[in-house]
C-alpha cells in the first residue's frame, strides 16, 4: 500500500475525491475574550507604550499605574461602554495587584507582561491616533 495518494484518491481508505475542492471555502474567526482588566489596557503612543514597558519591567506596577493616567488623557480601550474613570480605576487595581504580588514574583512577570501587551497595543506608525478626540472639531 503506498502511504501518499495518488491523484483523484482520497487520503481516507483510496477512495477517488467526488469533486471536493482542495479548500471546502469554510471560513473560521477567531476573536480573544478579554478580561476587564486587560481590557482597560489603553492604546498608547508607541513611545509611551516602550516607556511603561521599562517602568513595568525595573518597577513592577508603575508603568500600569502611568498608563491609567492616559485614559483620563483620553487614550482609548477595549472597554467603550465603561466610564472613563471606571477604566482608570481598573487599571489601578491591576497596578496594585501587580505590585502587592510582586514578592512573589507573580505580579512581577505579570507586570512584565502588562508591559507587553501596552506596546502590542500601541500604535507605531501614528502616535496621536490612540487618542480620542475630546471636541467635535475635526
Amino acid at each position: 500500500m503506498d502511504p501518499f495518494p495518488k491523484d483523484g484518491e482520497s487520503a481516507a481508505g483510496g477512495e477517488p475525491s467526488r469533486g471536493a475542492a482542495p479548500s471546502s471555502g469554510v471560513v473560521v474567526q477567531v476573536r480573544e475574550k478579554k478580561g476587564p482588566l486587560r481590557a482597560a489596557i489603553p492604546y498608547m503612543p508607541f513611545p509611551v507604550a516602550v516607556i511603561c514597558l521599562f517602568l513595568n519591567t525595573f518597577v513592577p506596577g508603575l508603568g500600569t499605574f502611568v498608563s491609567a493616567f492616559t485614559v483620563l488623557c483620553g487614550a482609548r480601550t477595549d472597554l467603550p461602554d465603561r466610564h472613563m474613570c471606571c477604566v482608570f480605576w481598573l487599571n489601578i487595581a491591576a497596578a496594585l495587584i501587580q505590585i502587592l504580588t510582586a514578592i512573589v514574583m507573580v505580579g512581577w512577570i505579570m507586570s512584565i507582561f502588562w508591559g507587553m501587551d501596552m506596546v502590542i497595543l500601541a500604535r507605531p506608525n501614528s502616535p496621536l491616533s490612540a487618542f480620542v478626540p475630546l471636541s467635535g472639531a475635526p
